[in-house]
């Protein structure tokens, strides 16, 4: 249950990364801009604020049955 639930949300990235380049790659290039723009520390924040975040997605997706 666990492989298969980490399988989904793997997938479920990858869908949306692929749209992200497939629809708008020029707003890649500005999100990478302003996130060059942050600090170190920063950056780090953001990234523990998304893994939080999916955490907690993952988590109500569970209760839900998924």
């Amino acid at each position: 249950m666990i492989i298969a639930t980490a399988l989904l949300a793997l997938g479920l990235v990858l869908i949306v990364e692929g749209l992200v380049y497939a629809l708008a790659p020029s707003l890649v290039e500005d999100l990478l801009a302003a996130l060059k723009s942050l600090s170190i520390d920063q950056r780090r924040l953001v990234g523990l604020a998304a893994l939080a975040l999916g955490i907690v997605l993952v988590a109500m997706a569970r209760a839900l049955g998924a």
